[in-house]
């Protein structure tokens, strides 16, 4: 329920900020005649990611167990892929992302269309809505219990709505950039997990060499698959499950915050500490070059900072 709750607040927050930013901008200018259209979008792209989790969910009940764990293996690099993406585009376009959206608000309300603003609303809320829900599926299928993952998104993601209100309604202040910088360096973690999920599931799909499959290196004695590193590179690399329960409170716990499971293949270690240290110090050289580039500000505008809505802090 943590991490998932952690990942729904996260994600739930940068969609709150976005629309929070649309919202009063709109109001801004006068134009809270366009704001049901805009809605419309933001409904839209809610309705298309509940759509989505529930294909992955009921549409995989018909396929082969191959078939299953090739199509969550392949989803979950997908996830994987859209998660390191916005990690560092939230470093680079965050800054700029209020004037983005303002830019494109001015042109869907110079158009005149209302198609044009109902997409301003879609394409700023599916991205992270897909997201989210590829990201969640994923989790949920390594984690093996659905009701409190499940229950962990939907309380994060309900946060996320009360603290966007409050936001924009100035009850709250909260440092935007440290929480996000917080959460996408737990993000990387998560991520090298799901990455290490999706292994599994291929090499269990016969796609990749591993345990599964005629590739698997085996004991001389006991004739099953080796363990250690005579397994290397397509056998386990270690098994604890005698002193970690797969199914119990403990492994769940490491699976969720760094990823490690009880027993995991050569293949599923390479993955998550190869992910884990290229992208960690990426994302850190991106937190050293972002602080480089932001100047101080004078002690007037700090002042002016703490007052500001919702809208100058998606600025920042």
């Amino acid at each position: 329920m943590l991490a998932t709750f952690l990942i729904g607040l996260r994600e739930g927050l940068e969609a709150a900020l976005v629309v929070g930013i649309l919202v009063a901008y709109l109001r801004r200018l006068g134009r809270s005649d366009a704001l049901p259209r805009m809605w419309a979008g933001v409904a839209l792209a809610v309705l298309l990611a509940l759509g989505i989790g529930a294909i992955l969910t009921f549409g995989a009940y018909s396929l082969t167990f191959e078939a299953q764990e090739l199509i969550g293996g392949l989803l979950s690099l997908l996830a994987v892929a859209m998660v390191t993406g916005m990690i560092f585009w939230m470093q680079k376009a965050g800054r700029t992302m209020k004037a983005t959206l303002e830019g494109g608000l001015d042109r869907a309300l110079t158009r005149g269309g209302v198609w044009a603003l109902v997409a301003i609303g879609f394409v700023s809320v599916a991205r992270e809505g897909i997201e989210t829900t590829l990201l969640l599926w994923s989790m949920v299928q390594s984690f093996g219990d659905a009701p409190s993952a499940l229950l962990g998104a939907v309380l994060g993601l309900l946060a996320a709505v009360v603290v966007g209100w409050l936001l924009a309604r100035g009850a709250v202040r909260l440092d935007l950039r440290r929480f996000f910088t917080w959460t996408s360096g737990f993000l990387v973690v998560v991520a090298a997990g799901v990455l290490a999920y999706a292994v599994m599931d291929l090499q269990e799909a016969a796609a990749l060499p591993g345990p599964f499959t005629a590739a698997a290196p085996l004991d001389p004695v006991t004739g099953a698959v080796a363990l250690g590193w005579a397994a290397f590179p397509f056998g386990w690399a270690f098994d604890v499950t005698a002193v970690i329960a797969p199914d119990g409170v403990w492994a769940t716990v490491l699976q969720a915050t760094v990823g490690f499971m009880p027993r995991m293949t050569w293949l599923q270690v390479a993955a998550w500490a190869v992910y884990l240290v290229v992208v960690g110090i990426l994302f850190v050289r991106g937190l050293g070059a972002g602080r480089s580039r932001t100047p101080a500000l004078p002690p007037r505008a700090d002042a002016r900072v703490v007052h500001t809505s919702l809208t100058d802090q998606g600025a920042a």
